[in-house]
């Protein structure tokens, strides 16, 4: 670590509110994930192979809302000194493919510990 990212004001950035809200960023990522899962491979197979609509208007709306929140926690705990650009278009583009959120997991992991073990 430079001298810059070993300064009190940044060292204070990584405090348990920091960890804390890391640790539940990557609670949604997953639930993210699996609203995605569920709305393709479960509500709109039923919707148009059964002519049933009514999956596809439940889970529609709770993987908005988890993408919302995936991305409003995203921008807030990226935005800290120590994420670099690339964690949060990596982060960003996770949430744009099936399958993305759970691939990144690794990545966010080792990252979250390389930032908030020190």
């Amino acid at each position: 670590m430079t001298d810059f990212q070993n300064s009190p004001d940044l060292q204070s950035e990584k405090t348990v509110t920091g960890r804390n809200l890391f640790a539940l960023f990557r609670v949604v990522a997953v639930i993210e994930g699996v609203t995605t899962l569920l709305l393709f491979l479960v509500a709109m197979p039923i919707k148009y192979g059964l002519d049933d609509a009514s999956w596809v208007k439940l889970m529609g709306p709770l993987h908005g809302y988890a993408f919302l929140v995936y991305i409003a926690l995203m921008l807030v705990v990226m935005r800290r000194p120590f994420w670099q650009g690339r964690d949060l278009m990596r982060a960003a583009l996770a949430s744009l493919v099936p399958f993305g959120t759970f691939l990144n997991d690794p990545h966010l992991k080792r990252r979250g510990q390389d930032i908030y073990s020190n």
